[in-house]
């Protein structure tokens, strides 16, 4: 189990740009993990935005962000990203990390078992 922490979100207007960051909190390496962002708005279920295989090959994202949100990870430094550009006002969520072990259906969420406490972002018109 890794322990994810989320930084980097904010308040933004339409148009602009955030860029989300994930680091493993306890000291364990989770480059062999798939990693993911999902967010949920208010109201609504949580939603699949991004995920990247842990070789990196593969890349997966919602069709509402595609073009405009990159995932990406520094194994490096143990982090995970997510670019986020041309944000729009229904961008406006808390948005959460998540890393899974060979996940076999990336945008389901009962498919991921570890997950970040959320950084909220906020995009006004």
């Amino acid at each position: 189990q890794v322990l994810l922490v989320e930084s980097g979100g904010g308040l933004v207007q339409a148009g602009g740009s955030l860029r989300l960051s994930c680091a493993e909190a306890s000291g364990r390496t989770f480059t062999n993990y798939d990693v993911g962002w999902f967010r949920q708005a208010p109201g609504k279920e949580r939603e699949f935005v991004a995920a990247l295989r842990w070789s990196g090959n593969s890349e997966y994202y919602a069709n509402s962000v595609k073009g405009r949100f990159t995932i990406s990870r520094d194994n490096a430094k143990n982090t995970v990203y997510l670019q986020m550009n041309g944000l729009k006002p229904e961008d406006t969520a808390v948005y959460y990390c998540t890393a899974a072990f060979k996940n076999w259906d990336v945008v389901r969420t009962y498919t991921w078992t570890d997950w970040g406490q959320g950084t909220q972002v906020t995009v006004s018109p």
